[in-house]
């Protein structure tokens, strides 16, 4: 008598064994063009990488040199100044930022004006009422 176990899973009689699918007889020639294939779609995809890689160090390096750029431009600008100097670019900030600050006073005013126009007149309309 053998000892074979048997064991019964939803109806079915299942007997020991490897799990899984059977292998299939897949054919050779089929299986090396698809991995060949495989390989030529990770090739493609390794290089689309590097070049977004590489674009994105080269639009990160442009933005470094700027912001040194920059710096250079704020360091002489101080230096100017230790020495009692104040660079144009700086008055002409200061002039921007005083004619701003009179346009937006002279804007608030003719809002102002606008505002106690329209509450005198809506007032007046009041009495009259």
């Amino acid at each position: 008598m053998s000892s074979m176990h048997f064991t019964v899973v939803g109806g079915k009689v299942k007997k020991p064994g490897k799990r899984g699918r059977k292998p299939a007889k897949i054919d050779l020639k089929a299986k090396l063009e698809r991995s060949r294939q495989s390989a030529r779609e990770c090739r493609a995809r390794k290089k689309l990488r590097y070049q977004y890689l590489e674009e994105l160090v080269s639009s990160r390096e442009r933005a470094i040199c700027a912001l040194r750029e920059e710096l250079e431009m704020y360091k002489q600008w101080c230096m100017a100044m230790d020495q009692g100097k104040i660079p144009s670019e700086i008055k002409a900030l200061l002039t921007g930022e005083e004619q701003n600050k009179s346009q937006q006073n002279s804007s608030r005013h003719t809002k102002a004006a606008k505002t106690d126009a329209n509450s005198n007149s809506s007032v007046s309309l009041k009495e009259h009422t």
